[in-house]
């Protein structure tokens, strides 16, 4: 897959956060990388240099806040926005006072986090003005909403973009029925989880209809779109 993104560096030890954040940051056209811990943080900060960064203060080994000072103290300006569950006001003036440039409360909403990040981005110049992804000859593009496999183009519902995004923005990681739910159906509880066997065979018909093939069932888990070896 190819793209020219900005990179959102994604900070959180519990993997549904990381996967709820970067699925939310993806189909907002964003590149992301995860850490799990606070050195894992510095690491990758160090190796991607990414435009922006969400990061959660309860880590394992260092804190978030701990991250941030040491970020700063080396003259790093990186847009800093926490997503945390700690609420307390003392929590949120210290995060923003050390150095932060945005504080985020846990359980949040994903459009808000995505319009956050854009903020900062915007005002630090990085924000990306085109995202095409490609997977072997499958070309998305979500500001143009089309979609061109073989020189050919593809016409889909608004639900089917949506989904096939996702799985772009995903490609060679299996989601679950449920993972797809969260994010193509809005959390819609009275959704059956059966729409989602349901729109992958739209898709399949649509952009499987040539070799080779890219939409995968993995039985007992669930889709990917990837090019098998």
């Amino acid at each position: 897959m190819s793209a020219v993104r900005p990179l959102i560096l994604v900070v959180d030890d519990e993997e549904n956060i990381r996967f709820l954040v970067t699925s939310a940051l993806g189909l907002a056209g964003m590149e992301t990388v995860v850490a799990t811990s606070g050195q894992e943080a510095l690491a990758q900060h160090a190796l991607r240099r990414p435009d922006a960064i969400v990061l959660d203060i309860m880590l394992p080994d260092l804190d978030g806040f701990a991250v941030l000072r040491r970020l700063r103290a080396d003259g790093d300006d990186t847009p800093i926005i926490f997503l945390t569950a700690r609420e307390a006001i003392s929590d949120r003036v210290r995060g923003l006072s050390d150095g932060g440039d945005d504080y985020l409360v846990k359980p949040f909403d994903v459009a808000e986090l995505v319009a956050r990040v854009r903020l900062r981005l915007r005002g630090s110049g990085q924000e990306g003005s085109r995202n095409r992804l490609r997977v072997a000859d499958l070309e998305l593009d979500t500001e143009l909403h089309t979609v061109v496999r073989n020189s050919g183009r593809i016409f889909l519902s608004p639900t089917e973009f949506k989904l096939l995004n996702l799985l772009m923005v995903n490609s060679g990681r299996v989601l679950s029925r449920s993972q797809i739910l969260d994010h193509v159906w809005s959390y819609d509880a009275e959704v059956d989880p059966s729409v989602v066997d349901t729109y992958i065979s739209y898709l399949r018909k649509k952009v499987d209809i040539i070799e080779p093939r890219l939409i995968h069932t993995i039985r007992g888990v669930g889709f990917t779109l990837r090019v098998e070896s």
